[in-house]
């Protein structure tokens, strides 16, 4: 794993949105289907947006009907930590990034669909995409030369 990124409240309010402070900062939630990322499916990796680190391969993204990206593994073990979270009124694991400790959302086991059984419930603000499909060539033009 990388160092550890710490800043202070102050940097962490000029570096995010007023949304992205709310959830990675201070373990808000966005609303559910009006999101970014909750049908958005394309190759690439999900990242933290609070440090960059890659945390979820866009492989491992499925339809989960919760209205938050769903995912069934992180990119690797030691990219995220889940911490218990027994606020309101209910007992669940909170993911969040190892690398600079931003609340993404929570993980449940139940998913029995996924090769893991689990559902990374993960909030779309807290994540930013980078693709990896190959960049389209442009259409070859004919080769018109010498022809009248």
């Amino acid at each position: 794993m990388t160092e550890k990124i710490v800043r202070t409240d102050e940097q962490w309010k000029e570096l995010l949105t007023p949304e992205q402070y709310y959830v990675l900062r201070q373990q808000g939630t966005e609303r559910p289907y009006a999101n970014q990322f909750d049908r958005h499916f394309e190759e690439g990796v999900y990242c933290c947006a609070g440090c960059g680190q890659e945390l979820f391969p866009a492989e491992t993204k499925f339809h989960s009907g919760c209205g938050w990206p769903a995912f069934y593994a992180a990119k690797a073990g030691d990219r995220v930590t889940l911490l218990p979270d027994d606020s309101h009124g209910m007992f669940r694991t909170e993911v969040r990034c190892a690398r600079c400790d931003s609340h993404l959302g929570h993980i449940f086991d139940d998913a029995p669909q996924t090769p893991t059984g689990q559902r990374y419930c993960i909030n779309s603000v807290a994540l930013t995409f980078t693709s990896t499909r190959p960049p389209e060539s442009p259409t070859k033009q004919p080769d018109n030369q010498g022809q009248s």
